[in-house]
C-alpha cells in the first residue's frame, strides 16, 4: 500500500527524508522558493494555500520558518504557526519548529539521541496518540553548528569580537563549526547546500516519528 505525505514548508527536504526512511512511499513538498535538491515530487507554491487536495494524504509534516521564534533572526518575521495548525486541523498531521515556538510540547528530539553530530533541539507537535522517547544524552559526542553565515567561527574562550558574531554563547563549551562535508556523518544529509543545512532538521527525527505513526495505523 502507498503512503502519501504532504511535506509543507519543505525546504531541501531533511524531514521528508526521515518520512521516506521510514516508509512513505510517495511524498510531495511545497515551498515558496525553488529547491532544487529537493529528492522527492516538489511544486513551488505557497504552503498555507497548497494547491493539493489535503485529504489524499495519509500524513501532513508542517516546518514553518521559525525566524519569529529566534533571538538570532531579529524582528520582523511572521508567527505563521497559527495559520499553519488552521491549515491542518482535522487532517492527521505534525508540526515541527524551534524550541522557542509557540507549539504543543508533547515531543522534543535532539540528536545525541540518535548518535548524531548535532543536538538541534526541536519540538513536535502531533495530532494523534503521543510518542515517547528517551532524553539527550550530551555527554561523549562531539558537537558541530550548523547555523549562521559559511565561515563563521564559533566562540572560543578568550574571543573579544562582539558576542552577536557568534552562534556559541559565552559560558558554554566551544562548538566545532560544521560543512557539507561533515553534514553526512553529523545530521545524515548528504545532498544539501550550507544554506540548505542551516534550515534542515535531521532525517532521523522524522524517521522516528513516521515509524510511530506507521505502527498505530
Amino acid at each position: 500500500m502507498a503512503l502519501r505525505l504532504l511535506d509543507l514548508f519543505c525546504g531541501a527536504g531533511g524531514a521528508a527524508m526521515g518520512y521516506h526512511q521510514a516508509g512513505f512511499t510517495e511524498i510531495v513538498g511545497i515551498d515558496n522558493r525553488p529547491q532544487p535538491n529537493y529528492p522527492f515530487a516538489f511544486i513551488q507554491a505557497d504552503a498555507l494555500n497548497p494547491p493539493v487536495d489535503l485529504g489524499a494524504f495519509d500524513l501532513i509534516h508542517a516546518s514553518p520558518p521559525c525566524q519569529a521564534y529566534s533571538s538570532l533572526a531579529g524582528d520582523g518575521h511572521p508567527d505563521l504557526i497559527p495559520e499553519t495548525r488552521a491549515l491542518v486541523n482535522g487532517y492527521p498531521h505534525v508540526i515541527e519548529n524551534i524550541e522557542t515556538a509557540p507549539l504543543r510540547r508533547d515531543l522534543r528530539l535532539c540528536g545525541s539521541m540518535f548518535g548524531l553530530g548535532v543536538r538541534r533541539h526541536r519540538w513536535f507537535e502531533i495530532d494523534g496518540p503521543l510518542i515517547l522517547t528517551a532524553g539527550c544524552w550530551h555527554f561523549g559526542h562531539e558537537i558541530r553548528a550548523y547555523y549562521g553565515k559559511p565561515g563563521w567561527a564559533a566562540w572560543v574562550p578568550g574571543d573579544d569580537q562582539p558576542a552577536g558574531a557568534h552562534v556559541q554563547k559565552r559560558g558554554r563549551k566551544p562548538l566545532l563549526r560544521g560543512s557539507p562535508a561533515h553534514a553526512p556523518a553529523d545530521m545524515g544529509i548528504d545532498w544539501m547546500t550550507w544554506d540548505e543545512l542551516r534550515e534542515a532538521i535531521p532525517p532521523a527525527y522524522t524517521r522516528f516519528i513516521g515509524e510511530q505513526f506507521l505502527c498505530r495505523t
